[in-house]
């Protein structure tokens, strides 16, 4: 078993068996080539990071954790993340595929939570959870029944996530729920049920009409579960979505601004530049600028105006998102700087 101060010994020919089951394990420090900080990427796997040894921090969509033995960093593709040099401090990594869990239940993947500070039994139990998978997929190497036994390792894992307390530190003994009010869990259904289809289209619309009419409900409906969830309005919720993923796309990427307004639905650079400001607080060049990164030149040579408003205009109304040139959605061997021979999921 790997524990907490020790690293794994995993080589390019023990990853067999873990890229037939599309899940790679490894160490941070073993993903590691240079020091200093990294620039922030977009992840294409899911990456889970258990802090063993030692004290640094690791970024996840602009929210930066302080990790400490115990610390469970989970994130998803899609997502920004970007971590410091771990000279003084190493982690367990865990990456696996989109569709690695496509055969086990939808629900053993946590939703919400990227950050666990992990603390007695809960700790105890991951540990054990995530050093028996780092174990299988070195000595189990070339053996087709070994992708079977690794897919549901890693869905105990997630489903041991999924029971530990959300929005606090978990606790040595967490508290016995109460039974959830009948209206309490229908607006909870709705609410996840409409930020899967906010997911899954909000490069396409922004408007709540047309999430309703999916869901098969009224605006109100929505409005009173992300009321009831978040404080938030539903399309306070797909604004926040899109303003993500803007923010995502000018730190991890080279796109011009235009062009990223265009596919997140703003046809006119000015709109998206209006949205932006409004959303942020700031133009999409300054929010650029301010990250280090240069200033791409949009289609036509000019920066979108730093303008200001309390609305959007019919001329903004989201179309179909284009082609994605530019983006640059990474593995786990770029993202952290892997050498080539480094176990990633294939």
């Amino acid at each position: 078993m790997v524990r907490f101060g020790q690293t794994s010994q995993h080589t390019a020919g023990s990853a067999s068996a873990s890229r037939l089951a599309r899940i790679g394990t490894s160490t941070l420090r073993e993903l590691s080539t240079d020091s200093g900080p990294r620039r922030p990427a977009l992840l294409d796997h899911h990456l889970l990071l258990l802090v063993t040894v030692g004290h640094g921090s690791y970024e996840v969509d602009f929210q930066t954790y302080q990790c400490r033995p115990g610390t469970l960093i989970l994130a998803r593709p899609g997502q920004l993340v970007r971590t410091d040099a771990p000279g003084g401090w190493d982690a367990a990594v865990v990456c696996w595929s989109d569709d690695t869990l496509d055969r086990l239940t939808p629900g053993s993947y946590p939703l919400g939570p990227t950050h666990w500070q992990l603390a007695g039994e809960d700790q105890d139990a991951v540990i054990n959870e995530v050093s028996q998978l780092v174990v299988d997929c070195q000595r189990h190497r070339g053996r087709q029944l070994a992708t079977d036994l690794l897919r549901h390792q890693l869905a105990v894992l997630l489903l041991r996530l999924a029971l530990l307390p959300s929005g606090t530190p978990a606790s040595p003994v967490a508290p016995a729920a109460e039974a959830p009010d009948p209206a309490t869990a229908a607006e909870d259904g709705t609410y996840q049920r409409l930020c899967r289809e906010i997911e899954a289209h909000f490069q396409h619309t922004r408007r709540v009409e047309d999430y309703a009419a999916r869901l098969g409900c009224s605006v109100r409906t929505l409005t009173r579960a992300c009321l009831a969830e978040t404080g938030r309005s539903a399309k306070q919720l797909v604004d926040d979505r899109v303003a993500l993923q803007a923010r995502r796309l000018l730190a991890a990427t080279d796109e011009p601004i235009a062009e990223i307004g265009r596919r997140l639905g703003f046809p006119e650079p000015t709109n998206f530049g209006r949205f932006f400001q409004r959303e942020v607080g700031q133009s999409p060049g300054a929010f650029r600028t301010g990250l280090g990164r240069p200033v791409v030149p949009t289609g036509d040579g000019a920066e979108p105006a730093e303008t200001t408003g309390n609305g959007i205009g019919g001329s903004d109304r989201p179309t179909v998102t284009p082609r994605v040139p530019g983006q640059r959605p990474v593995g786990p061997q770029l993202l952290l700087g892997a050498p080539p021979h480094a176990s990633v999921p294939g």
